[in-house]
């Protein structure tokens, strides 16, 4: 599988701390970014054929805004992929992340653009359907705007659309309404359009961010966590009833439609990083480009490092009980402290699967996720 990052956005989100350059529209930093991109694409032919014959064929260009490029950018850059991954058979899966404000801009024809290129799945950042709190995180678009946004994806043929949302933002300063209700309507709001599949986060403080420099000198607060918790019970218990297939601890999909490259990261499958501060697992080796367009435009501030066996199990524990799917009991009495493993079991924080028999975090205890892994390691 193969990951593309798209460094740019048009303004910066105030939580988002993921690297990206500000590029106002009609600007051209994306020329030497695409010309670097399908260099990276050509110099890492082998480790993509690899990736993808011992994983599996996904192709996902996220950000950043990769909406922001123009469409003839993008088509080179997909024909570079293509031409590789092509051979190994058809695309399974193939996702853009976009912003709503740059499908209603663009319109129809852009989305009809994209499903000429061979995107099938659209990953739309929506966060919320309150405009107060959409103004407040800095986001280009309106509650309406993601609605009109979603029509247009719909009409152009996409059958395979997932929304983001945030919980848990302290409302004191944004809105006069309750933060459970303006959170419930968000959630139903989502529901309404139908998608088929819906991510949500936490809101968390990122050290990039402007909202870290916000908390710094106290003009915002976190919401406390067993507000937080309330509104990740709201949000299970929405969706369960609403027929979505809990997966993930941040993920909600309907039957068959889980996210596939999202699912092969957790399960530590093979895949390749292209653009700046894009990372990859090829053949045991892990690899990253510098976080610095200039830097990665030279081809400085790249590395790699192979994780010893330790450290891998170590992150298929932490990544397998984020699943719904679990672990191997045998996996987990071989890399776990023996009396933790057996505490964690009696108490009830470890079932198991009756589907996969495996053993996994029940979702009522998907919110303390991080501290049950904890103690098991």
């Amino acid at each position: 599988m193969v990951y593309i990052h798209v460094p740019f956005c048009e303004s910066f989100c105030v939580y988002c701390g993921f690297y990206s350059e500000i590029c106002a529209p009609g600007a051209r930093g994306w020329e030497a970014y695409t010309e670097a991109a399908i260099s990276e694409i050509s110099l890492k032919r082998e480790q993509i054929r690899l990736s993808v014959a011992q994983g599996v064929n996904t192709i996902y260009i996220g950000g950043g805004t990769p909406s922001v490029l123009p469409p003839a950018a993008l088509r080179r850059i997909v024909e570079a992929v293509r031409e590789i991954v092509s051979d190994e058979g058809p695309i399974a899966e193939f996702t853009v992340e976009v912003n709503p404000e740059d499908i209603v801009r663009r319109g129809p024809s852009f989305a009809a653009e994209l499903r000429s290129m061979g995107v099938n799945r659209i990953s739309m950042g929506v966060q919320s359907f309150d405009d107060k709190v959409l103004g407040w995180m800095r986001r280009r678009h309106s509650a309406q705007g993601a609605k009109e946004a979603f029509r247009i994806l719909r009409q152009a043929g996409f059958d395979n659309i997932s929304i983001d949302l945030i919980f848990g933002i302290n409302l004191e300063s944004i809105s006069d309404r309750p933060a459970d209700l303006i959170w419930r309507e968000s959630i139903e709001e989502a529901l309404a359009l139908d998608p088929e599949h819906i991510s949500a986060y936490q809101l968390s403080i990122d050290p990039q961010s402007a909202l870290a420099s916000m908390v710094e000198k106290e003009r915002y607060s976190l919401l406390d966590e067993e507000s937080c918790r309330r509104q990740y019970e709201i949000l299970c218990e929405t969706l369960e009833k609403a027929g979505y297939e809990h997966y993930e601890i941040s993920s909600f999909a309907k039957k068959g439609r889980r996210a596939m490259h999202n699912s092969a990261y957790w399960t530590h499958l093979p895949y390749v990083g292209i653009g700046p501060a894009a990372h990859g697992f090829v053949q045991g080796r892990r690899s990253w480009n510098a976080s610095d367009i200039k830097l990665w435009l030279k081809g400085e501030g790249s590395g790699y490092e192979t994780p010893d066996k330790e450290q891998l199990d170590m992150e298929t524990l932490m990544l397998g009980l984020r699943t719904s799917d679990g672990l191997p009991e045998s996996f987990l009495e071989r890399v776990c402290e023996p009396s933790s493993l057996r505490e964690e079991l009696a108490s009830a924080h470890l079932e198991k699967s009756l589907i996969s028999g495996n053993l996994r975090i029940p979702e009522k205890d998907f919110f303390i996720s991080d501290n049950i892994i904890e103690k098991l390691i």
